[in-house]
């Protein structure tokens, strides 16, 4: 069985999409799946990317972003040479994409089946107007992606129900979680690593560690985390990412006089985050909408054993990944003095802290396992193919 799998990124480029396709491909291919990806290539990674998977990876070149959407023109004549090459059984979309839509335009398409993974709605973003206004274009063509899929793969039940997008496709949705591959992660030690020049990436071991990750974009909430900053004692804030925002939330700092409070560390390889990870004592998901629609970095931090905070956004899979009280705290979307009191609540009892730890990765080994993932996922490319 081949099955091509259309994306937007693939790593080493950052994002959990990205993480999660990188862990599910080799899962995939050890389970007996032939597989292959067709992405874009990073222009925010610099020198050409390695390619070290034992299957196929296509790399198409971008010109620039336009709505957080890589522009790539080449892509649907790669599209139809590789389909023509690797003579796939199923094509497998990760949306949102809008690359996908080429798909359309290539008539050798039309025989094969096609699942899509539905990894978030586009949300009309009550931030970012531009956006809601542009998926008002995007939005006819994902209709059509969705009319066109034999399965509909979501991440979890509380997404594909309160999806408006997916109301008129729920016979097609199945749920299968987000999974990672704990073999991935690797310790390695960061003494004497600095980025940015000035910030050292090793935590304060008289502080409660509290680390964040992710795109520093409008819908993450990053400022919300900073603010709770100043609300809390003896509580330091590491923020992970690069992206637009980077510059405000700079100034953000610095006018709560937070410097040596809150400290941005630019984007960072797997080896160094895995190792912040490990060594922080919580991770937060400060997000505030809906296009946050898991968080696989709460599984990490589960892996981990550690307790993750984050954002109860109505209608996001975040709620059911993190279980309030048992391997975490969920605190209302936006509000940056309840994040502020779960902080200082965890920071305050340690033996708590431990115990969601723990039971976060209990969770990760009867549910979140890449392995298990793959296995579901396998099973509904065969129901396709028989």
């Amino acid at each position: 069985m081949r099955v091509l799998h259309i994306g937007k990124y693939f790593p080493p480029s950052a994002g959990g999409i990205e993480n999660f396709t990188g862990d599910l491909l080799p899962a995939l291919q050890s389970q007996g799946v032939d597989v292959a990806a067709l992405v874009h290539n990073d222009s925010d990674l610099k020198g050409e990317q390695q390619e070290t998977a034992i299957f196929d990876i296509i790399r198409v070149p971008t010109y620039g972003r336009f709505f957080y959407a890589p522009v790539s023109p080449g892509f649907p004549q790669s599209l139809s040479s590789f389909v023509s090459n690797f003579q796939p059984d199923i094509l497998h979309f990760h949306l949102p994409n809008t690359s996908a839509f080429w798909a359309f335009l290539v008539p050798s398409l039309r025989k094969i089946p096609w699942i899509i993974h539905w990894h978030s709605d586009v949300v009309s973003s009550k931030i970012d107007l531009g956006l809601a206004l542009a998926y008002k274009l995007y939005r006819p063509f994902e209709q059509m992606m969705l009319s066109r899929a034999e399965i509909v793969i979501c991440t979890s039940r509380r997404y594909q129900q309160s999806s408006l997008v997916l109301r008129k496709w729920q016979r097609k949705c199945v749920v299968v979680p987000l999974g990672i591959n704990p073999q991935r992660y690797k310790d390695v030690s960061l003494s004497g690593r600095k980025v940015e020049d000035t910030v050292d990436l090793e935590m304060d071991e008289k502080a409660f560690n509290v680390l964040a990750i992710g795109r520093l974009t409008y819908y993450k909430g990053h400022d919300v985390l900073v603010r709770a900053a100043a609300l809390t004692k003896g509580i330091k804030v590491y923020i992970v990412g690069q992206g637009e925002q980077h510059k405000k939330l700079k100034q953000l700092i610095h006018s709560l006089g937070l410097q040596d409070t809150v400290f941005m560390m630019g984007f960072l390889p797997d080896s160094m985050l895995h190792q912040l990870i490990a060594e922080c004592d919580c991770l937060c998901l400060p997000s505030i909408e809906r296009t946050e629609a898991f968080g696989l970095v709460s599984l990490e931090a589960m892996f981990y054993a550690k307790p993750v905070v984050a954002s109860d956004i109505a209608g996001s899979g975040i709620g059911w990944v993190v279980d309030n009280g048992k391997t975490g705290i969920l605190f209302p979307a936006g509000d940056a003095n309840k994040l502020a009191a779960s902080l200082q609540l965890l920071a305050e009892n340690p033996k708590k802290a431990a115990t969601m730890g723990q039971n976060g990765k209990k969770k990760i080994n009867s549910l979140f396992h890449i392995n298990k993932v793959a296995a579901q996922v396998k099973k509904i490319y065969c129901g396709l193919a028989r």
